[in-house]
């Protein structure tokens, strides 16, 4: 007799295809193209306090994303916040005086159809969107530093989509979960490309470098957020290739996602990071970085249930 163990799903509401619905009993087709080939792109918006951050340039890379895989926008930008602050207000976490910070996540795919790996035409794009809680890395993460290993980048020449076909992250993750590190960093050859689920940044001389914009890296929306902190720091900021070497023996190496915010690493395949400990550049990004937060505008839509 087969045993299927199976951990309980949440039943607060979550987004599919124009409609809210207990996340426990959402359904979608097993034809669909992002179950069959992972044919979709996703996006993940943190919202601090109630006010989504940064989420004009989320919601321009999904439309970038979107437009790369030839997938039509179902949304326009002021629908998706909609349906941002509605998953929120709805997520049983925080209090009216103390509000949690939340993660939101939008996926689409390119919608259901017989299988067939040319992409058909005229079907509906499915739309789903959930909330979490953010869960911020730890004081002893921020006070210590994190352990990173480093691996080939074996993944695909399209790193720029934020697609949902994500194989080759999870394994690269895997890498360093086996490893009991933080992050995989990734090298194409001998150039720094990301990490499994981040972008890296080095740190040399006070000055920030970190790779181009390219296919060969997801541009994350921190991108032109540390720019931003950088400038306002008085920190110099370039993007160039970086070589393996330069990773190697840099003063600071750090870490950016939207769970992450900046994250400061002190190990890296079992050798100190610089002084092995969180240095001044991380120190002024991350007071920065909570500035930049505190200063985010709220957003008041809502759409009842």
């Amino acid at each position: 007799m087969l045993v299927m163990h199976t951990t309980a799903l949440p039943n607060h509401p979550c987004y599919l295809n124009g409609e809210y619905t207990p996340l426990n009993e959402a359904k979608v087709s097993v034809l669909d193209r992002g179950f069959i080939f992972g044919d979709g792109v996703y996006e993940v918006v943190p919202v601090y306090a109630g006010r989504p951050f940064r989420f004009d340039q989320h919601m321009a890379r999904l439309e970038r994303s979107l437009a790369e895989m030839r997938i039509p926008n179902p949304h326009s930008r002021e629908a998706w916040l909609q349906i941002a602050m509605t998953l929120v207000a709805h997520y049983p976490s925080g209090s009216a005086t103390a509000p949690a910070d939340h993660i939101v996540y939008f996926q689409v795919t390119r919608g259901v159809a017989l299988r067939d790996h040319v992409m058909p035409k005229n079907i509906t794009p499915t739309v789903f969107g959930m909330c979490s809680q953010l869960k911020p890395a730890s004081a002893a993460q921020r006070a210590e530093g994190v352990a990173c290993v480093t691996a080939d980048d074996f993944r695909w020449q399209k790193a720029h989509i934020k697609s949902t076909s994500l194989l080759g992250s999870v394994m690269s993750r895997q890498i360093s979960a086996d490893a009991d590190a933080m992050e995989t960093i990734m090298f194409r050859g001998d150039w720094l490309s990301e990490a499994a689920a981040s972008n890296v940044w080095i740190v040399k001389n006070g000055q920030v470098f970190g790779p181009p914009k390219d296919h060969l890296v997801l541009e994350g929306i921190r991108y032109g957020l540390i720019e931003e902190l950088c400038q306002a720091s008085g920190v110099p900021f370039y993007l160039r290739r970086v070589g393996r070497e330069e990773v190697l023996t840099c003063d600071e190496l750090m870490l950016s996602s939207a769970t992450k915010e900046v994250l400061p690493v002190t190990q890296l395949d079992g050798q100190r990071v610089g002084s092995g400990q969180p240095g001044p550049v991380y120190q002024k990004l991350y007071a920065a970085y909570q500035a930049a937060k505190a200063a985010s505008p709220a957003a008041a839509v809502l759409q009842p249930l």
